[in-house]
C-alpha cells in the first residue's frame, strides 16, 4: 500500500512540473463573451486553440534557443502570426475532414490515447488522475481534449493521403548528379618564369611609372578616419605591481603539477574475452600478419575506442613496467586488467619536463600582475566615465589618469596597438564626427574611448610611396604577358593527337576529375575554367606567377560505380519530392481557405494578445 501511495505520489509531482514547465504563459481578465477568433468553414477557431497554439510556439522556440522568451519579443519575432497561420491551415483541415465524411472511431481514439506518454504513469499504463490535472491545468474538458485529439488524427489522416506518392521527377536528380559527379581527362603543363627564353630583368623607371599611371585604380588609398585615442592596457601597467617571492613560491607549488611532469606515454588498450585471444592477436601481430589496426577492426571497433590518451605507469596496472621500457609502435601484452586480459599497444613517449621555480617565477608574477592590472582598471572605469560625462577631452584623459594618448589614421585592415581589438573595430567603424567620447571595454581588460578628428578621402598614392608593390605588379604583370605570348605560340600544335611533352613541356595528366576536386598548386577557379572546355580543346588559363596550358581528353559521366554518386542521386530525389510534397501541401491549404472562406475577428485576437501574460 505505502508503494502504490508513493509511485502516486511520484506520478502526480512530475505531472505538475510537466504542466507548469509547459505553463509560462496564460490569459487572464479575458471577456467571458470571447470565444472565438475566427473561423473556415463552418469551423470555428476557439481562443483556447488560439492561446495553446501560441504558448507551443513559445514553447519551441525557447527550446531551440535555451532562453526564456518574454511575450513582447515573442510579438516581435512574429511568433503570434506563425501561431495563428498555423491553426487557420489546422481549422482549414479539419473543415475539409467533415465535409469528406473522414472520422476516427473510437477504438482508434482510446488507442491513441493510452499511446500519450504524459499520461502514463511509472508502470507504463494510463494515469486517470494524471489525465485529469493535465485537464484541469489546460483549462480543457475531457470531451474538449478527445475531441481534439480526433481531429488531429483525422487530420494526420488527410495530410498524408495529399503527402504520399509525391515523388520528383528523375531529371532533376539526374540533371543535378550529372553536373557535380561529371568527371574530365585533361593534359596540363606550367609555364613559369623559368619557359622564359631571357630573363625577366628588371624594370626601367619608365616602365614603373607608366604601369603605375596606367592602373591607377591598383594604388588608391582608401578613405580613412584619422582618430585621436586614450588607451590604457593591463600591460602598460604590469610594472607598477609588485609581489613578493614568497606569493611566487605559493603559486609555484599549487601548480607544480604544470612545471613539473613525469614521463607520460600515448597507450592505446585491447581488451579480449580470454588470454588465449590475447595470445592469438599478439602472434599475429608479431608474424606481420595482421596490424594492431586489423585486429581493432576486426572487433567492430574505432581505435578511439581503445585509445587511453597519455597516461602514467599507475594508470597501466600490471602492465606499466612494460609500456614504459618499450619503443613507440611496440605492442606488449597481455596483461590482466579489470576488464580481461588485455594488449597494449605503446604509440608515442611524452617526456619528463622540469621547470625550476627559478625560471618560473617570471611567468607566475606575469600572470598574476595581469590579474591584479585588470582589476586597477576595472577601478578607474567609473572615474574615467565621470571625466568623459563632465566633458573631458581625450586629451584630458591622458592628462588626469593613467590612460595614454595616441593618433591612427584608420582603415579596417588597421589591426595595429588598440586597433587589433574587435571592441574598438566596431567602434571606429560607427565613430562619427557628432559622437561624444565614451568608454569601450577591451577584450583584454583595458579601456579606451576615441574621438574622430576628420575623415581623410581616397588619394592617389604616389609611386615613391608604393614603389615596391608597383614593382611586384608589374613583374607578375610582365611574366604573364610574356608567358602568354609563348603559350599562345604553342597552342596550335596543342591538338587532341599531339603529344604535349614533344614541345618541351613538362606535363601532368589528369584523369577522372570531378568539379569537387583539388589540384595541388592551382588555383582555386583553375577546374572552373577546366570544366568551362569543350572535349579536344586546348586553352591557356592564368596563374599566379605564370601559365598553364591546358587541354581537355575527354568528357566522362558520372561513375556509377561509386557508391557516392547513387547516394548523392537518392539524397537529391528524397530532397526534391519532400519539397514538392509540402508545396503542393501548402497550395491545397491554400485552396481549403479559399473554397471555404476564412473570416478573422481583429478585435478578438487583439483582446487574446493584450491578455497574454
Amino acid at each position: 500500500m505505502a508503494r502504490g501511495t508513493t509511485s502516486k505520489t511520484l506520478v502526480w509531482i512530475l505531472m505538475a512540473l510537466l504542466i507548469l514547465g509547459l505553463g509560462g504563459f496564460g490569459v487572464t481578465n479575458l471577456s467571458g463573451n470571447i470565444r472565438t477568433i475566427g473561423s473556415v468553414g463552418g469551423q470555428d477557431i476557439t481562443v483556447n486553440a488560439y492561446v495553446r497554439a501560441l504558448q507551443d510556439e513559445i514553447r519551441a522556440r525557447e527550446a531551440e534557443t535555451g532562453e526564456p522568451i518574454p511575450f513582447s519579443q515573442a510579438r516581435d519575432m512574429g511568433l503570434d502570426q506563425v501561431a495563428l497561420a498555423r491553426l487557420i491551415a489546422s481549422t482549414a483541415l479539419d473543415n475539409e475532414t467533415v465535409q469528406l465524411g473522414l472520422s476516427v472511431g473510437d477504438a482508434n481514439l482510446r488507442d491513441q490515447l493510452l499511446q500519450i506518454q504524459g499520461f502514463q504513469g511509472l508502470d507504463g499504463s494510463f494515469d486517470r488522475d494524471g489525465y485529469r490535472f493535465y485537464l484541469d491545468r489546460t483549462n480543457q474538458s475531457e470531451a474538449e481534449f478527445e475531441e481534439g485529439l480526433r481531429r488531429e488524427i483525422a487530420r494526420g489522416l488527410l495530410q498524408a493521403a495529399v503527402l504520399s506518392g509525391v515523388t520528383a521527377s528523375p531529371t532533376y536528380a539526374d540533371t543535378i548528379v550529372s553536373h557535380l559527379a561529371e568527371r574530365r581527362n585533361f593534359t596540363w603543363a606550367r609555364l613559369s618564369e623559368a619557359d622564359l627564353d631571357s630573363p625577366l630583368g628588371e624594370p626601367t623607371e619608365a616602365q614603373l611609372a607608366a604601369f603605375h599611371s596606367e592602373n591607377a585604380e591598383r594604388f588608391m588609398q582608401p578613405e580613412m578616419k584619422r582618430i585621436t585615442y586614450a588607451w590604457l592596457s593591463p600591460d602598460m601597467i604590469l610594472d607598477q605591481v609588485e609581489i613578493d617571492e614568497a606569493t611566487l613560491r605559493s603559486h609555484y607549488e599549487d601548480r607544480e603539477d604544470e612545471f613539473n611532469r613525469p614521463e607520460r606515454r600515448l597507450v592505446e588498450r585491447l581488451v579480449f574475452a580470454d588470454e588465449a585471444a590475447a595470445e592469438a592477436a599478439k602472434i599475429t601481430i608479431e608474424s606481420g600478419d595482421k596490424s594492431f589496426e586489423d585486429i581493432v577492426a576486426e572487433r567492430g571497433l574505432d581505435l578511439s575506442d581503445v585509445d587511453m590518451g597519455d597516461v602514467l605507469p599507475s594508470d597501466l596496472g600490471d602492465a606499466g613496467p612494460a609500456a614504459f621500457n618499450a619503443d613507440p609502435g611496440t605492442t606488449i601484452g597481455p596483461f590482466p586488467t579489470d576488464l580481461g586480459p588485455a594488449l597494449f599497444r605503446v604509440n608515442a613517449v611524452l617526456p619528463a619536463s622540469s621547470m625550476p621555480f627559478e625560471e618560473a617565477a617570471a611567468m607566475i608574477r606575469d600572470d598574476l600582475a595581469l590579474g591584479r592590472t585588470r582589476r586597477q582598471i576595472e577601478d578607474q572605469m567609473n572615474p574615467v566615465d565621470d571625466l568623459l560625462a563632465a566633458g573631458a577631452s581625450i586629451e584630458e584623459l591622458a592628462e588626469e589618469t593613467e590612460m595614454r594618448l595616441f593618433t591612427l589614421d584608420w582603415t579596417p585592415s588597421i589591426s595595429e596597438g588598440a586597433a587589433g581589438y574587435e571592441a574598438f573595430q566596431e567602434a571606429a567603424a560607427a565613430l562619427s564626427q557628432d559622437d561624444f567620447p565614451e568608454l569601450i571595454a577591451l577584450d583584454d581588460g583595458g579601456i579606451v574611448a576615441m574621438r574622430l578628428d576628420e575623415i581623410l578621402p581616397p588619394r592617389q598614392l604616389s609611386l615613391d610611396e608604393v614603389r615596391d608593390d608597383v614593382t611586384a605588379a608589374w613583374e607578375e604583370a610582365e611574366l604573364t604577358r610574356r608567358l602568354t605570348e609563348k603559350a599562345e605560340a604553342l597552342l596550335p600544335q596543342v591538338t587532341p593527337e599531339a603529344d604535349m611533352a614533344a614541345l618541351g613541356l613538362t606535363v601532368t595528366q589528369e584523369t577522372g576529375i570531378t568539379r569537387g576536386a583539388f589540384i595541388p598548386g592551382m588555383p582555386e577557379n583553375f577546374l572552373t575554367r577546366v570544366f568551362a572546355m569543350q572535349e579536344g580543346e586546348a586553352r591557356i588559363i592564368d596563374l599566379p606567377a605564370g601559365v598553364a596550358l591546358v587541354r581537355l581528353d575527354a568528357i566522362q559521366p558520372p561513375d556509377e560505380n561509386d557508391e557516392a554518386v547513387p547516394a548523392l542521386r537518392d539524397a537529391l530525389t528524397e530532397q526534391a519530392s519532400s519539397s514538392q510534397a509540402q508545396d503542393l501541401f501548402q497550395y491545397y491549404i491554400n485552396d481549403l481557405q479559399a473554397r471555404a472562406g476564412l473570416q478573422l475577428d481583429q478585435t478578438a485576437i487583439n483582446a487574446v494578445l493584450a491578455n497574454f501574460q
